[in-house]
């Protein structure tokens, strides 16, 4: 019995554009930043320049992970993107501790900022990454690498709107405490931002079971299958977050024809299917084998 299994297809011309528009508005915020001296809109400008570096990862591992197997490369090049999205994830972290210590040293020494530079370049920034985010939201829907890259941008937006904020506080009010305030704030949402997707990808990457399966509660069901004595020696792991691998050794009742075990290998495959969204299965089928029965095994 074959299973389709489909997912958004992603567009790889909106990225392009998109990297095309945040690497225009990551220059002019890093030299803004730097006339301006305000350390906030230097620290959107290094996320925004990271976003630039995430969306080319992105739209690089998108088009590897459209190329088909190969002798060479049996599944292709399908975790590209969970590769991607781990890298992007994993620079954003890094990136939100380095923004984090560099705004709590000018917090101890606050210096004062051009307001009015921060105004108009955290506005174009607002601009750039709000479109970017309209531009990639749709196949930022059921796809962990364009989601990685769509909540860059979107941070990147959020960001913005607090560098906006403490220009005008700045500019009219001269509390120029708020540019490390923000800045240590927009840290911490970062990293709130890039946890989810940090350690989802890395447990793809290390082949841990899926979250949403219980293996002995798998097991049993799988047990009460007319035909089937044991099941052992069982493996679960995702090439990404999409395809879900299966693969066991499987103790028989009987010593059965092939014709008479292809049956229950359909009623197994139809279970992991239905319950579990498991399109590969491999099973090692067994009569009166003398090993080691155990659930897991290295």
């Amino acid at each position: 019995m074959g299973h389709e299994h489909h997912h958004h297809e992603v567009e790889g011309k909106n990225l392009f554009f998109t990297i095309l528009l945040n690497a225009g508005i990551s220059l002019a915020e890093l030299i803004g930043g730097v006339v301006a001296g305000s350390i906030s809109l230097i620290s959107d400008a290094i996320h925004n320049f990271s976003d630039v570096l995430s969306l080319i990862i992105s739209y690089v591992a998108n088009k590897l992970s459209k190329r088909e197997a190969t002798e060479k490369y049996t599944f292709g090049f399908k975790r590209s993107e969970i590769i991607a999205a781990f890298l992007n994830s994993a620079t954003l972290i890094v990136l939100a501790v380095f923004i984090l210590f560099e705004a709590i040293q000018r917090f101890l020494n606050p210096v004062e900022i051009s307001g009015t530079l921060v105004i108009w370049l955290a506005l174009g920034s607002i601009a750039v990454n709000g479109l970017s985010v309209l531009f990639i939201k749709k196949d930022a829907e059921g796809n962990m690498n364009m989601k990685s890259a769509y909540l860059h941008l979107f941070g990147d937006m959020m960001t913005s709107i607090a560098v906006l904020t403490g220009g005008i506080l700045m500019k009219y009010y001269r509390i120029y405490w708020i540019d490390p305030l923000f800045s240590i704030l927009i840290a911490l949402y970062l990293i709130y931002l890039s946890w989810d997707i940090f350690k989802t990808s890395l447990k793809i990457m290390m082949q841990f079971t899926p979250d949403n399966i219980n293996i002995e509660n798998l097991a049993k069901n799988l047990s009460e299958i007319k035909g089937i004595k044991n099941i052992h020696h069982i493996h679960i792991w995702q090439i990404n977050e999409h395809d879900i691998m299966f693969e066991a050794h499987i103790d028989l009742e009987n010593d059965v024809k092939i014709s008479e075990f292809e049956e229950i290998l359909e009623k197994v495959k139809e279970y992991l299917h239905s319950k579990h969204h498991i399109h590969h299965v491999t099973l090692q089928p067994e009569f009166a084998m003398n090993d080691n029965k155990r659930l897991i095994m290295n």
